[in-house]
């Protein structure tokens, strides 16, 4: 079964600490339990950085990273064992079982932080922290810094600079290793199973939950135990909600249906759209559309390769709709002084791209300094055109519109339109990850017919 090993997680950690300046510190909290109601919690789900550098899955952690220290760099911070709590909850790894799972130097009951954490602090210069992740922490942080402080006429050296860590930890994230490209397969292809199996089971009548119920059962039935983040399944004017979850009306025919939904398999993240008739067949306007955003999406495809900049797809989306509105009498004007001016946002709203990895909305800074950075191999981002007529829309200057775009228009109020793939940099170009999902209207419609 695939998964990420010690010795990767190692690999990990010495590179961030070898990223670090000499005498600095790193602090990476993990998450809590949060609260759903009463005496009730979500599922925990642990904060990507901690999984990133050693995957340990449990709340209430610190994992610290203490370049050079000659007892050991890493170190983490975690719940002691408790005979009761985990007769309710489970097994609790513990301080001492928890260093030699995780490969990690020390390992100390996380009760204990307020008494070992402020001597780790002393004497460094410099403080890596994702600042206002966790505020809580950030504030006790502080008081630690300042009771150091106060001792600096005896002798003690507070730290003087705190440092933005994602600067140097979000970087390494961006490029995936061979081990993390397996689990964002994994999790990709079950979720283009689960949305295979949405578009055979869908008919007239269902309750949008009632769709959303065949994927988490396919996701489930795959090996993924969540789903990446709540699956947006909009029927008719509800697609034009761009993350709509209540998913609570009834599925019309003649409706088009726009899902956006990926699971979630040991930690990484899919995240697919598919937008397809509810009684399987596109009407005239609707496959109009839908070759306008089909064409979108295979345009800004085109352009993932090494070397190009991160907003190239985006561009060549927006480009390819912007033709096909003009084309359709929706938008006036010349293409560049639409795309100037920004009057095609009224229809195409989003951007088309952002990474995918441990986050569905990965880490990764898109520019590097007032440019857009350029794809690398490794890479993974979404493509996700997208092209909404909501049912309050007007067209700008009807009275220059033709009979047949007014018409259009009025057919068309309340449709939304997404096709979203997840995309690998390789060395020669890209891989679609997502292909197993069916994305030419022919394809559905026939899909949906022998269904």
């Amino acid at each position: 079964m695939t998964q990420v090993d010690g010795e990767e997680f190692a690999q990990r950690r010495c590179r961030l600490l070898e990223a670090m300046e000499p005498g600095s510190i790193a602090l990476v909290p993990g998450a809590a339990m949060q609260r759903r109601n009463r005496d009730i919690d979500f599922a925990f789900r642990q904060d990507s950085d901690l999984l990133y550098l050693c995957g340990f899955d449990e709340p209430d952690a610190l994992l610290v990273l203490v370049p050079e220290r000659g007892h050991g760099e890493a170190i983490l911070f975690c719940r002691d064992r408790d005979a009761r709590a985990e007769q309710w909850d489970g097994q609790i790894c513990g301080p001492e079982r928890a260093a030699e799972r995780f490969g990690l130097d020390d390992g100390f009951s996380i009760a204990e932080l307020d008494n070992i954490l402020p001597a780790l602090l002393e004497g460094r210069s410099r403080i890596y922290l994702t600042m206002g992740e966790y505020p809580a922490f950030d504030q006790r942080l502080l008081g630690y810094v300042a009771t150091i402080r106060r001792r600096e006429a005896g002798g003690a050296l507070p730290p003087t600079e705190f440092a933005s860590l994602k600067h140097v930890l979000h970087e390494q994230r961006l490029v995936k290793s061979d081990s993390e490209l397996d689990l964002i397969r994994e999790a990709v292809n079950i979720s283009a199973t689960a949305h295979t199996r949405a578009m055979r089971n869908c008919h007239p009548g269902m309750m949008e939950s009632q769709l959303e119920a065949e994927l988490v059962y396919e996701f489930m039935r795959g090996g993924a135990r969540h789903c990446a983040y709540p699956s947006i399944v909009g029927g008719g004017a509800n697609a034009c909600v761009l993350h709509y979850t209540d998913n609570s009306s009834t599925l019309q025919a003649g409706e088009l249906v726009l899902i956006d939904a990926g699971c979630e398999y040991r930690h990484y993240a899919a995240d697919i759209t598919r937008t397809f008739p509810v009684d399987g067949v596109f009407s005239q306007a609707q496959r109009a559309l839908y070759d306008i955003v089909l064409a979108a999406n295979e345009a800004a495809i085109a352009e993932c390769r090494p070397g190009a900049p991160f907003n190239a797809p985006h561009d060549a989306a927006i480009k390819v709709m912007v033709e096909g509105l003009l084309t359709l009498g929706l938008l006036q004007g010349a293409p560049a002084e639409i795309i100037a001016s920004g009057a095609y946002l009224q229809f195409c709203p989003h951007k088309s791209c952002h990474w995918l990895g441990l986050d569905v909305h990965d880490v990764g800074d898109y520019r590097l300094g007032n440019d857009w950075r350029p794809l690398q191999p490794g890479m993974v981002l979404t493509v996700e055109p997208g092209l909404y007529i909501a049912a309050d829309t007007s067209i700008y200057g009807n009275t220059q519109h033709s009979k047949a775009a007014q018409s259009m228009f009025e057919e068309s109020k309340g449709t939304g339109i997404r096709i979203e793939d997840d995309v690998l940099i390789t060395d020669t170009g890209c891989e679609v990850l997502s292909h197993g999902v069916p994305k030419t209207a022919d394809a559905i419609e026939n899909l949906m017919r022998a269904s």
